[in-house]
């Protein structure tokens, strides 16, 4: 099967559509890790068009915040501005969709997390400590999250019991057959690794092979609609610095 694997949209549509048209043709069915809203001036519009792919999809610590599942004032000020902004335009039907979704998975041998296995909706896996304690938190022999918007592998040499970390580029092919890895493809709606270019992977479940894409997008057309909705200044500039 061929999966297009996604995460970390944040109500970017400008993005989430240049990502299915460098993708158009390359997959069958859709894996969602969650943040669908937050950050950005689409919500409704992003939901709408997720749903309408049938995605196998999660729930990231946004969409709870939106929901009121998670307490908002754990966000930075802009953060907690736009969830409760998200909140009053998002529709009862959308609200309804995103209810549904959970924030952890297994599709055998891959267990989908938005966050970590271990707190699937708030954890962020940005260090070897880290990871090498999320090892124990799940039976599959690999974990896709999202939620730091890094594109990055970190791989278990159950040898040694130490951990290998890696920053992913465009381009580059992870061959899954080696290691225990947990594996994050990088944010379609905000790009955190100094790269404004929306990131995905494709993955190959007969081959165990995931391929990392990077797609430029228009900027400064979510940026408008940003400045229309009046949203905080700095999300709006992070944008174009990939930040």
């Amino acid at each position: 099967m061929r999966v297009l694997l996604l995460t970390d949209i944040h109500a970017n549509l400008v993005a989430l559509e240049a990502v299915l048209a460098d993708a158009e043709g390359q997959w069958e069915q859709l894996w969602f890790l969650g943040d669908l809203v937050g950050y950005g001036p689409q919500p409704n519009e992003c939901v709408e068009r997720l749903r309408a792919l049938a995605p196998l999809a999660l729930s990231g610590n946004h969409d709870w915040a939106v929901l009121g599942k998670l307490d908002d004032e754990d966000f930075n000020s802009d953060a907690r501005y736009v969830a409760r902004w998200t909140r009053r335009v998002l529709t009862a039907d959308n609200r309804d969709y995103l209810n549904t979704l959970p924030p952890l998975r297994v599709e055998p041998p891959f267990t989908l997390a938005h966050a970590s296995p271990r707190h699937p909706v708030w954890e962020y896996i940005l260090d070897l400590p880290t990871a090498l304690e999320n090892f124990a938190h799940f039976d599959t022999s690999y974990c896709l999250v999202g939620h730091t918007h890094v594109p990055a592998v970190f791989a278990l040499d159950e040898a040694s019991g130490g951990v290998d970390f890696a920053l992913i580029e465009h381009g580059d092919v992870l061959d899954l057959s080696r290691h225990r890895l947990i594996v994050n493809p990088g944010g379609v709606g905000q790009p955190r690794d100094g790269d404004p270019r929306a990131a995905y992977a494709l993955l190959d479940t007969e081959a165990m092979r995931m391929t990392f894409h990077r797609v430029a997008y228009d900027v400064a057309a979510t940026q408008a609609l940003m400045r229309e909705q009046k949203l905080p200044r700095r999300l709006i500039k992070r944008l174009e610095q990939g930040l």
